[in-house]
């Protein structure tokens, strides 16, 4: 079920609305016995821009903390107590599938974003999506999403990462000093920020599409001002596939 976002709360000091809230405490606890569950939480923060904020502060953070612990322990291990694009976006990005629009970042198909019930996000395939001079830079990539079967661009994998301390990063540097051009239109679809393209900065290394197992040809990713990471490929058939891994 779809719910309309109702922004009638301000959360400011005259707000009726905030007299009849729960404290932090007890919305805490309520979602901790529902395991941080993501679709409580999104319908949750619809309700008014006091929750929304509640949300974002503290619901999103320990349902990533939960879902990938250890990622979330090294995202934070220089000390922020938050990461880049908010822990909304981040959430999304755990267990959304963007997918594609006609005529949007990926031009010539078009299939849904969906939700994913799991998906394994891995530091050391990340070193695969980077140029040799850029490998010092922490980069968690995801599985492909396959696609299977769709007409002329065969099965297609969408992928997914994200930069720790991406404003710091190796790759962001490297994107500025070549005068990268932000997508004149697309956005992220995690937290709306602009995007680069790798492809056409010349970024994208051979060992990405080994790690994919996919055409080395047939591989696009960009990424975003917050360090969100989303891409495309077309997977070879499986035989191929283990040979490219092999390679690897």
């Amino acid at each position: 079920m779809i719910i309309a976002k109702q922004f009638r709360c301000i959360h400011s000091a005259s707000c009726a609305c905030t007299k009849g809230h729960l404290n932090e405490h007890v919305i805490y606890l309520i979602f901790q016995h529902l395991n941080w569950n993501p679709k409580f939480i999104a319908a949750f923060s619809c309700a008014c821009k006091w929750f929304e904020d509640v949300a974002k502060r503290v619901l999103w953070k320990e349902f990533c903390k939960a879902r990938a612990p250890k990622m979330m322990l090294d995202l934070q291990s220089n000390g922020s107590h938050s990461v880049d694009g908010n822990w909304s976006a981040l959430g999304k990005l755990l267990i959304y599938c963007s997918g594609c629009t006609k005529g949007g970042l990926f031009n010539n198909i078009h299939i849904p974003g969906h939700f994913v019930y799991r998906t394994r996000f891995s530091r050391t395939s990340g070193k695969s999506f980077l140029l040799p001079q850029c490998r010092t830079d922490v980069l968690y990539v995801s599985d492909p999403c396959e696609h299977l079967d769709q007409g002329e661009e065969g099965d297609v994998g969408f992928f997914r990462g994200v930069f720790k301390s991406f404003a710091m990063s190796k790759v962001r540097k490297m994107l500025i000093t070549r005068r990268a051009k932000l997508h004149p239109t697309e956005v992220c679809p995690y937290c709306k920020a602009k995007l680069w393209s790798m492809l056409q900065s010349k970024m994208v290394p051979q060992s990405a599409s080994c790690r994919l197992g996919a055409y080395e040809d047939c591989i696009e990713y960009y990424v975003c001002l917050n360090g969100h990471v989303l891409g495309i490929c077309t997977l070879l058939p499986l035989s191929d596939s283990e040979e490219a891994s092999e390679l690897e």
